[in-house]
């Protein structure tokens, strides 16, 4: 049964005679009990699509010059969404149609308790219930998306929960009125891989249990593989495949769709790389980082949160060293307190063999050009006041390499190249990139001081998975050609397997398993290292086949 159907849709935006098409003629068909996944790069048009089928895009700022959107109704009535009137689309909206939007953080009110936004949803669309029978309600949607002690989480506010827990606060908001259809826009995509697949394992449920179609837009192919009917490929406004999804992702028709998935990490070609070095450049030894825990109105000590626990490893030149983990496992304070931006509360850390553990500031500074970081939001870490030249050429002002500022923009030049960038790009402006660009502007912020250890948190996570796999590439080769230590913090398995000579596994402050990336994945040791693994959704061979029907004809491997 036919729940929506898009025909030639054509949306623009903009105002007066200044007009941007973001979806140009797409037409797809949702049906009940079916995934229809819509997939493509950040600007293809996927949100914009789905934002006008729900009425949801800025007032004055859009225009439909063709196109038809319709919902079907139980009693075999068509409504046309497009030129419904705001009233029509208020009784859609959340009784007919939910929406799950990508940050939870942001679509949730952050002064209102989890109850009372669930609480309004029913008094718009369900004005017959009473109070008692609208808690009772709540109660059994939250108990529904594995919300635990629901009547006590009513009470509390956004930020008192997990991303996770948000999320799934989100699912029950969107389904509390029992849609025939759910538009589902990026999830998963800033959630853990252990929280992304109970998310995903919940939506299949409760879409089995309700009979909903889904809408579901994404730029993860491994998502796609799990939890998709049909596909569709979007790029630059058009849908330029569709299909089953079996059909689309084993065997793609168009350049476009098979230039994508060649460019997940799990499928980039390996070069050789040199031989491994035995030459240490950092060297941790039973790290840990406490934060006091203060309560009382003198606001004494009364505990200690131990962020990190124990923790040893050591980095080698011309190594990347992948530290994977769940958000909230101490990835991040862990890199923090290598570089000395956090103090460390016992431990040491050496550098090309010499502790750093306890220098003061003012001997720290000349140690500050042989390790750098490249952080995960280049638009946060660039500074949008000033160009690109300045920020390139001030920090070898600061240890004072080269002669003067003409001899510095050279160097700068010549790393910008390095990072295949123009060198005009030193006269312009942060916002003038796209995110990889700004990400490679990044990297060659930390390459001008040619430093022999880096760290890099998180910075591929928002990119697209052609722009990542330039990153990936470039950053191998800096490894492997400039002989660069490299600690690596990501929670993509896809990348680590692609990256990373060995891999670290992180789990409540402390390191649960170590060894080669290659021995790890195949054959993990820890109970949470396997857990993570066998979370990581896949786009490979086997996983095909048992989506087609088929028995798989060899053994899965992690990340093949």
């Amino acid at each position: 049964m036919k729940l929506l159907e898009v025909e030639s849709l054509v949306t623009e935006l903009g105002e007066t005679d200044n007009w941007l098409r973001a979806v140009n003629g797409i037409s797809l068909t949702v049906n009940a009990g079916e995934t229809y996944c819509l997939v493509g790069e950040s600007g293809s048009g996927k949100s914009v699509t789905a934002l006008s089928i729900m009425g949801l895009l800025p007032a004055d700022r859009f225009r439909h010059p063709d196109g038809r959107v319709w919902l079907h109704e139980p009693d075999g009535e068509v409504l046309e969404l497009l030129s419904a009137t705001d009233e029509q689309l208020r009784s859609v909206r959340g009784r007919r149609i939910g929406m799950i939007f990508q940050e939870p953080m942001t679509s949730l009110n952050p002064v209102l308790t989890i109850g009372e936004q669930l609480d309004e949803v029913l008094r718009i669309h369900r004005p017959g219930l009473n109070a008692e029978a609208r808690r009772g309600r709540i109660l059994t949607a939250l108990e529904e998306v594995l919300i635990s002690d629901p009547a006590n989480r009513i009470l509390e506010y956004p930020h008192r929960l997990s991303g996770g827990q948000r999320q799934r606060v989100m699912i029950a908001m969107a389904l509390i009125c029992e849609p025939a259809l759910l538009i589902a826009d990026e999830p998963t995509t800033a959630l853990d891989v252990t929280v992304q697949a109970e998310i995903l394992k919940l939506m299949r449920e409760l879409q089995a249990r309700y009979g909903m179609g889904m809408l579901f837009i994404t730029h993860d192919f491994g998502v796609v593989a799990q939890i998709a009917d049909t596909v569709g490929v979007m790029r630059h406004g058009e849908l330029v495949e569709s299909g089953k999804t079996f059909d689309v992702l084993s065997n793609p028709q168009h350049a476009y769709t098979r230039s994508l998935i060649a460019a997940l990490p799990e499928r980039l070609a390996r070069s050789p790389r040199p031989p491994a070095s035995t030459q240490t450049l950092l060297a941790v030894d039973n790290l840990s980082v406490y934060f006091p825990i203060r309560q009382g109105l003198m606001r004494r000590i009364v505990d200690q949160f131990h962020a990190v626990d124990g923790v040893s490893l050591q980095v080698n030149a011309g190594e990347v060293v992948a530290l994977v983990g769940e958000s909230g496992c101490g990835k991040t304070t862990l890199g923090r307190a290598l570089l000395r931006l956090q103090t460390a509360t016992t431990g040491s850390i050496h550098l090309e063999g010499r502790d750093i553990t306890h220098l003061s500031r003012a001997e720290m500074r000349p140690l500050r050009r042989r390790m750098q970081v490249v952080f995960q939001d280049p638009g946060s870490s660039l500074n949008p006041r000033l160009p690109i030249h300045t920020s390139l050429i001030e920090p070898m002002r600061v240890h004072g390499i080269g002669e003067d500022d003409n001899a510095r923009t050279r160097r700068a030049v010549r790393f910008l190249e390095r990072v295949e960038m123009p060198a005009d790009s030193l006269w312009r402006y942060p916002h003038e990139f796209s995110g990889g660009q700004r990400q490679r502007l990044a990297i060659a912020r930390a390459l001008v001081l040619e430093p022999r250890f880096i760290l890099c948190d998180e910075i591929t996570s928002a990119l697209d998975v052609s722009v990542q796999a330039g990153i990936l590439r470039l950053l191998r080769e800096l490894v492997d050609e400039e002989g660069i230590g490299m600690l690596f913090i990501t929670h993509n398995m896809g990348v680590v397997d692609y990256l990373a000579d060995r891999m670290a596994v992180m789990h409540k402050a402390r390191l649960v398993e170590t060894g080669r990336t290659a021995a790890v994945m195949a054959d993990p040791q820890n109970l949470h290292t396997k857990t993570l693994l066998d979370a990581v959704p896949r786009l490979n061979e086997s996983f095909l086949q048992t989506r087609s029907g088929r028995a798989p004809t060899k053994p899965e491997t992690s990340c093949q």
